[in-house]
């Protein structure tokens, strides 16, 4: 992690840490209150057979090992809180991975250490001499983080009453590196060498590491893998598990499964895996060849003396491509030729687009390869900053006092700052000569500053806020906060960035209500400081300013489709699909408007070809293409040597946000897993565990040889429709360029759309119109996966919860999570067809009981 000390011209790599909550913008604080008198388990948003706890943060799944009749699932858990904070295991147990009972806290933080991620084995032959032969040991293997010194080193706790009380080995560390990013054991049996074997992460390398022990506490490294695939982000929660090639138990490969974020093929978290072979010392991924891209018209190569008829603004550009890398920049690659657009000329600090002149959309994709720095494009942002919308300022930090406002601690100081402070990286965006910045004396400080009291009066309030990405809820937080009767009712955090942006609160339902605001710095650490400024009541929503560094077509003036960089200066493949824009007027715009660290984009080789490029986390192989899967590690020691996987059904792009109470985070849906032949190529497939059949009701709504064209039709009637349920469909390629189901349907256009693309073979899943989606900015958008016909016919299983979708197609290679926040009313289902027909040959639709039941 970057801390405000660190120059802006630093070229550092930002590392994503394991336990950030993604910035927003400016979101409610928490969902609308439950009524008190709710029962447990039946609020709005909650999961009715995907494991929950009643209340509070829970995250990744932990320590899944099968032991006398039951399922352990330990997860990451918050005992105190709904947002991430204080980690420990929390507990719960199954007889068929389907119906949870809540166990008591197992592993806890204390004074010391935090209970991060890793696993349990049960030590049968003794080893390490926590049990006995005949009553023998429930082991955890965790990653102890330091709270003094942010150490990760592992460590080991046992239980010898089948995981119900556990006791932390006294000689913990077992392995110590000194590194605060080494994390998340993996252990299993190993029995050719009798021995233990221990997978685990050096994550901000883009490493696993491979170790061996006799009895759980000494340990042999062994070798390492990686980097390789996708590294666009730490490399946390890996697995590794053999498994037989299309059920041949003759034929076995390994299968290590290594969690990345972001740089996940959805964006965010996601769940990576690699198929290889294992010695007992070193894992060999298999060789997958290299890479050609489509050919096509190369329309922009950048390799003149100049741009050409491309046109420039601001400084960040130049006045020619580059040929590589510019002055205090690091090595450029993965380029073509000898130039491409940089906009490092000057370093972060410059800003500057450079745009093509119009064209005639005629071709169906337009592939580009795109580097430089992860600074996506933002809807509703404006490229230069406009004068604040009309209203009532409540403060503008201006005159040289706080005047009415009060402080705590010394974060603030006794008058707002004139910009920058001593050892700050720039600091802009604010307006006039002064702001609150609790920078003072460094990010060591803590404070509050809150306003005196004030009547909302008009529809929003807005500010510009900057600073640390520690939001309200968090352990330590740098917020801005909306008060209510003393109660934060809306907060607001940095983005790790000096730079000010405005934000914005829709205060509509707050009318005539006395409220205030109140700043907080409670963080020490690294960015742990706010910059705030210009708070206002206004009826006009302000429009914060682009921080992007994108790669933009643009039709009718509007950014249509965008690609930005992943904090990297080797460029790699992206692609806009034309098609929707046939024969229409459109423009490339690389757009660098982002002053900080990696505000900058690398652009090369524009060529318009049939067929999309791929990037390297297209390429690369994915457990599931969803938003929503992460942290997938799976159970030692099941029945029949089966492999069931599971995931956290969240993201770190807003996982901190989503819109639940009183618990937040879900579990998916327990796996099969199996490796099959998919296009002469081995898979990691998955299909819902068998045991979820137990919660379906008989008998199902049945519909079949159904002919649907150009249209949405309600699928069977009231009978299929359903908040929880189990969808099975077959359907029969016929004219239709993209056809699906939809589900969870109800007023406002609510709809989460399942569909197939004929054109790219590919699966999706569209939550744009899902219901609550605009806590985080992410969080809309269409999820795909690639998904080839079999035999002219598209198989889906689809399991619907409350709060989520989970997408089966074919034999279960190509698979989609997603979370859904709809109105508890839209439980409507439809099948649809669009620019064509399709024959739904069948469809079956079960409604799910809670496994609680």
């Amino acid at each position: 992690m970057s801390s405000g000390r660190v120059s802006r011209h630093a070229r550092i790599r930002m590392i994503a840490a394991v336990a950030t909550v993604c910035a927003l913008s400016a979101a409610p604080l928490a969902p609308q209150a439950v009524a008190a008198d709710t029962p447990p388990y039946s609020e709005k948003y909650r999961p009715q057979f995907h494991f929950t706890p009643e209340k509070n943060w829970m995250n990744d799944p932990n320590g899944l090992v099968y032991y006398k009749g039951e399922y352990h699932l330990f997860y990451q858990y918050n005992p105190g809180g709904n947002s991430w904070g204080d980690m420990s295991w929390g507990h719960a147990v199954s007889e068929d991975l389907v119906h949870w009972k809540d166990l008591p806290l197992a592993l806890s933080h204390d004074d010391n250490e935090m209970v991060f991620s890793g696993s349990a084995v049960i030590d049968r032959d003794n080893t390490t001499g926590f049990g006995a032969k005949k009553n023998p040991a429930m082991v955890a293997i965790y990653t102890s983080h330091n709270k003094a010194t942010g150490t990760q080193a592992q460590s080991l706790a046992y239980s010898t009453d089948r995981g119900r009380t556990w006791t932390k080995y006294q000689g913990n560390p077992v392995i110590d590196i000194g590194s605060k990013d080494f994390r998340d054991p993996k252990v299993q049996w190993y029995a050719p060498t009798k021995s233990w074997l221990m997978t685990v992460s050096m994550s901000a390398e883009h490493k696993v590491r491979f170790y061996s022990s006799k009895n759980l506490k000494d340990w042999t490294l062994q070798s390492e893998f990686g980097p390789a695939g996708a590294t666009g982000g730490v490399w946390e929660c890996p697995d590794l598990f053999p498994l037989a090639v299309d059920g041949d138990k003759k034929k076995i490969k390994w299968v290590l499964v290594v969690n990345i974020n972001p740089g996940g093929i959805a964006g965010g978290s996601a769940a990576q895996y690699f198929v290889g072979d294992f010695d007992g010392k070193k894992f060999t991924a298999d060789d997958k060849g290299t890479y050609t891209p489509p050919t096509g018209t190369v329309t922009q190569d950048f390799e003149g003396t100049d741009f050409g008829t491309w046109t420039t603004t601001g400084s960040a550009f130049g006045q020619a491509p580059a040929a590589g890398a510019v002055d205090g920049q690091g090595t450029v690659d993965g380029y073509d030729g000898k130039g491409l657009a940089n906009s490092f000329h000057s370093g972060d600090a410059t800003t500057g687009t450079l745009t093509s002149p119009p064209f005639t959309v005629d071709s169906k994709y337009l592939n580009f390869k795109v580097g430089g720095g992860r600074h996506p494009h933002v809807d509703g942002t404006v490229m230069e900053q406009q004068d604040p919308p009309a209203g009532r300022v409540l403060a503008d930090f201006e005159g040289g006092t706080y005047g009415d406002w009060t402080t705590t601690g010394d974060a603030f100081g006794t008058a707002p700052a004139t910009g920058t402070l001593g050892g700050q990286q720039e600091v802009s965006g604010f307006l006039g000569d002064g702001l609150a910045n609790s920078f003072l004396g460094g990010d060591a400080t803590t404070g509050t500053l809150t306003s005196p009291e004030f009547t909302i009066d008009k529809n929003y309030v807005n500010f510009l806020v900057g600073g640390g990405n520690h939001p309200a809820g968090s352990d330590n937080p740098t917020a801005i906060e909306l008060l209510v009767d003393g109660k934060a009712v809306r907060s607001a955090t940095g983005g790790d960035g000096e730079a000010l942006n405005w934000a914005s609160w829709d205060v509509k339902d707050l009318a005539g209500k006395k409220a205030q605001i109140k700043i907080v710095d409670d963080n020490s650490g690294g960015w742990g400081h706010l910059n705030v400024d210009h708070i206002m009541l206004s009826d006009t929503q302000a429009q914060p300013v682009s921080q992007e560094t994108s790669v933009n077509l643009i039709v009718d003036g509007k950014v249509v489709q965008s690609a930005t960089g992943s904090n990297s200066e080797t460029l790699d493949w992206a692609s806009f699909d034309m098609r929707p824009y046939a024969g229409k007027q459109a423009r490339i715009q690389l757009v660098d408007m982002n002053t900080a660290g990696w505000g900058h984009l690398l652009a090369d080789r524009f060529t318009t070809a049939d067929t999309a490029a791929k990037s390297v986390v297209q390429r690369a192989d994915w457990a599931d293409y969803g938003k929503d899967y992460y942290a997938a590690v799976s159970w030692e020691g099941a029945p029949d040597g089966k492999r069931y996987m599971i995931g956290w059904m969240n993201n770190w792009d807003y996982g901190g946000a989503v819109p639940t109470s009183p618990w937040r985070g879900a579990q998916s849906i327990p796996r099969e897993m199996t490796l099959r032949t998919v296009d002469g190529r081995v898979r990691l497939t998955s299909r819902p565990v068998d045991s979820v059949t137990s919660l379906r009701h008989e008998p199902p709504a049945t519909a079949a040889g159904v002919t649907v064209k150009n249209t949405a039709e309600t699928l069977i009637g009231p009978a299929a429709q359903g908040k929880a349920l189990d969808i099975e469909a077959t359907f029969s390629l016929q004219d239709a360029a993209r056809f699906g189901l939809k589900v969870r349907t109800g007023a406002g256009g609510e709809e989460t759309v399942i569909g197939y693309d004929t054109t790219t073979q590919e699966l999706y899943v569209d939550r744009t119109h899902s219901g609550a989606v605009d806590f985080n900015s992410t969080f809309p958008g269409v999820q795909t996966a690639p998904l080839k016909a079999k035999n002219g016919k598209v198989k889906l299983r689809i399991l619907v919860d409350w709060s989520s979708v989970e997408v089966f197609g074919g034999s279960g290679e190509a698979v989609i999570t997603d979370q859904i926040f709809p109105d508890p009313a839209s439980q409507g289902v439809q099948v649809f067809a669009e620019n064509g027909s399709v024959k739904l040959d069948q469809a079956v639709v079960w409604h799910l009981d809670s496994y609680r039941d």
